[in-house]
């Protein structure tokens, strides 16, 4: 038996190989980081907390640079994939990109506003590094026929949920209480946490994604060359930014960042309908899954508010008083893990109910139910703005039942999306669709800080428009996609949360 079949055969934790053990819990550190940096972040660039003042930013300078931020997050991990397949493996991806995660996170803590964009650069560095890859090793830890794989891939999005849960309550009570840089701090704690433990139990994942794809050395050397170019231009650019040689309006910058992911998405949709000889059927699976990006990126940009707009309304008109107990402003997030946790069982329980009754829905009517919940979450917004337009602050009922609501939409559109991806795109395109799905995400988050600086500019007056166009967008996508499931047969179950 050789040693891949060996570390393949281990069922030591929980039924499962040694390796997920090592995964499990460095997905676990790196999302209690990264969600417990990220409730901080808007809070932290604006006006701050009573007590605990901010760097004093406006409302639209911050959430554009928070929406940059969350679309750089998810767009590295397109060049992170590429350098793990061809130049590092995925094993070294993921310990380097832990690694400079942890450093973004310490360079956060560094009480100096010179080297925040700096902190923000590495830690979305470090994770375009990590976060495609990890999952990706995670497949291999198990042979093809393994009836253990889908087990196996639900043990591990725990992981994202118990971590984000811990980054909330650890970080936000740190950097709100005591002091920003505190939080940014047990972030990067959290995360070395992580690196040691991998570096640690690294050896349990045998040769899961050790090694890259098999090439020549000289086109090895070609890539390495580019790819220590294009770094180094790029920390120049970064390196003389924090120094003050240049500056660029952060809205202006996420604006033309939105302009660049619409042309290349829309730009390759092109491509791959008129130039990719592709059958009727694929240029109609293109078409519907050219509608699913739309609607992810719409949805997208309405659930990161929850660090943007949705943190500034709580913060300034929510009443966070529980007898003689002020809750931090960033624990609302803890909302959103909390509900996954409880509801994730139901609605998987749910599709295989459904599905054995022939009624489980295709995937454009799924997409759609995901978005109306993401609207009715914003119809709640809007009473609860105009309640504190009469008398603030509010209950924190008002956001208990929006992140309810947007979380069942998560639960219904985000792993069917990803199992949308990857059932309709053409077969020789299939990588390359995954990123698109991707790019949604990117797209969403930067279209997030745009809407969410809007919906802040003048404060509760600004929200009831900029929610009540999130609304119509996601109704009349909806009623778009329903009316598109007419002409799609097939169906598809899906019950794991991607992040």
């Amino acid at each position: 038996m050789s040693q891949k079949e060996t570390d393949l055969s281990q069922n030591g934790f929980f039924g499962h190989p040694l390796g997920l053990r090592t995964l499990f819990f460095t997905e676990l550190w790196e999302r209690m980081s990264y969600y417990g940096m990220r409730g901080l972040l808007v809070l932290y660039m604006t006006i701050g907390v009573i007590g605990n003042p901010g760097l004093g930013w406006s409302n639209i300078e911050a959430n554009a640079i928070y929406g940059i931020y969350a679309g750089m997050v998810y767009f590295l991990a397109l060049p992170g994939g590429w350098l793990a397949d061809n130049l590092l493996g995925y094993q070294k991806a993921v310990l380097y990109g832990a690694i400079i995660i942890m450093l973004g996170h310490f360079t956060l803590a560094i009480p100096l506003e010179q080297t925040f964009i700096l902190g923000l650069a590495l830690v979305a560095v470090g994770t375009g590094l990590l976060k495609p890859n990890i999952s990706s090793i995670v497949g291999q830890l198990y042979a093809d026929d393994d009836e253990r794989r889908d087990s196996g891939f639900t043990v591990f999005y725990m992981s994202i949920n118990i971590g984000s849960m811990l980054g909330f309550a650890i970080c936000g009570y740190l950097g709100e209480r005591i002091g920003w840089h505190w939080g940014f701090g047990a972030a990067g704690i959290g995360m070395l946490f992580g690196v040691l433990q991998y570096i640690y139990f690294r050896d349990k994942l045998g040769e899961a994604g050790l090694y890259p794809n098999a090439m020549s050395q000289d086109r090895r050397k070609a890539f390495r060359f580019w790819t220590i170019t294009t770094i180094l231009f790029f920390s120049a650019i970064v390196i003389t930014g924090m120094f003050g040689i240049w500056n660029v309006d952060p809205v202006f910058f996420a604006e033309r960042f939105r302009d660049f992911l619409v042309v290349v998405s829309f730009i390759y949709f092109g491509y791959l309908f008129f130039f990719a000889g592709l059958t009727s059927s694929e240029k109609k699976n293109v078409l519907m899954l050219l509608l699913l990006f739309i609607g992810a990126a719409a949805f997208w940009s309405g659930f990161d508010q929850s660090a943007g707009s949705l943190s500034i309304f709580t913060r300034d008109y929510v009443n966070l008083s529980f007898g003689s107990f002020q809750a931090p402003v960033s624990w609302t997030q803890f909302l959103n893990p909390l509900f996954v946790v409880m509801f994730a069982p139901f609605f998987a329980y749910l599709w295989i109910y459904l599905g054995k009754r022939n009624l489980n829905p295709n995937t454009p009517i799924k997409f759609a139910i995901g978005l109306i919940f993401m609207g009715l979450g914003f119809i709640v917004m809007l009473y609860a703005v105009e309640y504190a337009l009469i008398s603030a602050p509010v209950g924190v009922q008002w956001l208990l039942l929006t992140y309810l609501l947007h979380t069942f939409g998560e639960l219904v559109l985000s792993p069917v999306g990803l199992s949308a991806f990857s059932r309709y795109s053409p077969k020789k395109y299939l990588g390359q669709m995954m990123g698109l799905w991707f790019l949604a995400s990117s797209l969403g988050g930067v279209l997030a800080g745009l809407f969410g600086g809007e919906a802040t500019e003048s404060g509760l007056t600004s929200m009831t428009p900029i929610f009540t166009e999130l609304i119509y967008y996601y109704f009349i996508l909806a009623i778009v996609l329903i009316g598109l499931s007419f002409f799609i047969k097939g169906k598809i179950n899906s019950s794991q949360k991607i992040d």
